[in-house]
């Protein structure tokens, strides 16, 4: 893939994210070195996009204890548990940042015998192996997508599950990348995804930047995109799957999965495993992270409604299972009923 934007990348004394607010009119690095510039940096969306999100804590607690000065291993597995926990606080609704961080915890866990160096190097290994599972996951992804699409096709997504919320291909995108690299090609609709914008700021932009026929619609123009017959499929990312299948994604996926229901149009998740969350039963049970009103009444600095507004502001809604066409996986296509299908692919992985 050409004009490759990787959005986390780790430099031995700090980690580079790419900056995701100043998309699409800069593109702008950051050096993180401390634990909370990562805190920061996730919780103010300069790195986001829940396997992005993942990665960077990943690398983020390694180099956390790669300097630490403390020789004791009690105490060091107290320092490293307590730098788990508050990476962990930075968002609740992604679930791939609990996921590799409980990896980080494992690993170190597993060499607990071993001289504090010799941790320090297994947290290191850990976050290496969990970008690359998630970079050949994202290609997985796609592979799979494609049996499901036809060259021509109209295809809906939103918010920004690319290459720069992921790794290298993304997740909902990939197959779009993908089929661009083989000549395959697709007439993609972008909702711009409002409040913040993330499908006109980043996922537009990654689709112009690889040549992909893109247009950017508004979130409330769907309905009608569908209804003149543009649309033959929907395609979206997430953050968090439930047992049942309900799926967490960025506010106003429900209301896409409605829209393609009325119209009859296959409605897709593209999803990793490391995405799926059997701890939680169904959609009631995870968590919406909520924002600040001035997302809102003061998005980019321009005030848009009334001082003292009361605003509701959920970051993620909640899609029923029985609104899914299908989860497209690393491992494969999962249908309904989603109970058994998920319960196989995750004892097979």
């Amino acid at each position: 893939m050409s004009n490759l934007i990787l959005p986390v990348e780790y430099k031995e004394s700090y980690i580079r994210l790419l900056d995701q607010t100043s998309l699409p009119t800069e593109t702008k690095y950051m050096e993180i070195k401390t634990i909370q510039q990562m805190f920061d940096a996730i919780k103010c969306l300069a790195v986001r996009g829940a396997p992005a999100i993942g990665i960077a804590a990943a690398y983020m607690l390694a180099l956390s204890m790669k300097d630490t000065q403390e020789a004791d291993k009690e105490l060091f597995f107290k320092e490293l548990e307590e730098n788990k926990d508050y990476l962990a606080s930075s968002r609740p609704t992604a679930v791939n940042l609990f996921w590799a961080l409980e990896k980080m915890w494992q690993a170190a866990v597993l060499h607990k015998e071993e001289p504090i160096a010799k941790i320090k190097t297994a947290l290191l290994d850990q976050a290496h192996r969990i970008k690359t599972k998630e970079q050949q996951s994202c290609v997985e992804i796609g592979e799979h997508a494609l049996t499901l699409l036809k060259d021509g096709m109209g295809i809906l997504t939103h918010c920004n599950a690319g290459g720069v919320a992921t790794i290298r291909y993304g997740t909902a995108l990939a197959p779009i990348l993908l089929g661009q690299e083989r000549g395959i090609r697709f007439k993609v609709f972008a909702d711009e995804t409002r409040p913040l914008l993330q499908g006109a700021r980043i996922t537009a932009w990654e689709l112009q930047q690889a040549g992909v026929d893109v247009t950017l619609i508004t979130d409330n123009m769907a309905g009608m995109v569908m209804g003149q017959g543009k649309i033959q499929a929907v395609i979206v990312g997430c953050d968090r799957v439930a047992a049942n299948a309900d799926t967490a994604n960025k506010i106003g996926t429900f209301s896409l999965a409605v829209l393609a229901k009325y119209h009859s149009i296959p409605f897709y998740i593209a999803a990793p495993l490391s995405t799926i969350d059997i701890k939680i039963n169904n959609g009631d049970s995870i968590p919406i992270e909520e924002r600040s009103s001035k997302e809102v009444t003061c998005g980019f600095g321009k005030r848009t409604a009334p001082e003292g507004m009361k605003v509701y502001n959920p970051a993620f809604d909640v899609t029923p299972a029985h609104l899914i066409t299908a989860i497209v996986t690393n491992k494969g296509i999962l249908y309904p009923p989603y109970i058994d299908s998920i319960a196989k692919v995750l004892l097979t992985k």
